[in-house]
């Protein structure tokens, strides 16, 4: 039962067994659940920042479980890692952009977030391809998303400097 549990989230509930590019779906799935979450349902984003560190630490340890036995330490199903590194500069936005603001703008946001994790995430420029390559264990996974998520928090305040 509990096996079965792990693999649910690790997974985020079967996601990651979709054929071909689970991460990407995964972090498309992330950006439409933190857009009702924050912009329909609204849920103060602070709030969901302690809910995500709690997700960083339970899955440390349930990407750990799912691992263990197997060969690729970074199989492809492993799919939390996205939900975690994508819902960084989602939730960082949003908490710097506290203000009332158009649904278009924070669409266009929204899919320049996912666009930019992807490409970093793929690319994996470091320290991304240091956790990557050096970290064979549940912490190389998520921290390599961890790193890609910074990435694009580093280039949405480096944006907003030059535009203000």
């Amino acid at each position: 039962m509990i096996k079965k549990i792990n693999i649910l989230f690790v997974t985020m509930f079967g996601i990651g067994k979709l054929p071909r590019i689970p991460g990407s779906y995964a972090s498309l799935v992330t950006v439409i659940f933190l857009y009702v979450l924050f912009n329909i349902f609204l849920v103060p984003a602070e709030v969901f920042l302690f809910f995500l560190v709690g997700i960083f630490i339970i899955s440390l340890f349930a990407v750990n479980l799912f691992i263990k036995d197997l060969t690729n330490k970074d199989p492809k199903e492993v799919v939390i890692d996205e939900f975690i590194g994508q819902s960084i500069p989602i939730c960082l936005y949003e908490i710097a952009h506290s203000e009332t603001t158009n649904s278009s703008r924070i669409i266009t946001f929204y899919f320049i977030m996912f666009i930019l994790f992807r490409i970093f995430d793929i690319t994996k420029p470091y320290p991304v391809s240091y956790y990557d390559k050096n970290f064979k264990n549940s912490f190389g996974v998520i921290m390599d998303d961890v790193c890609a998520g910074l990435y694009v928090v580093a280039i949405l305040v480096f944006y907003m400097i030059i535009t203000t």
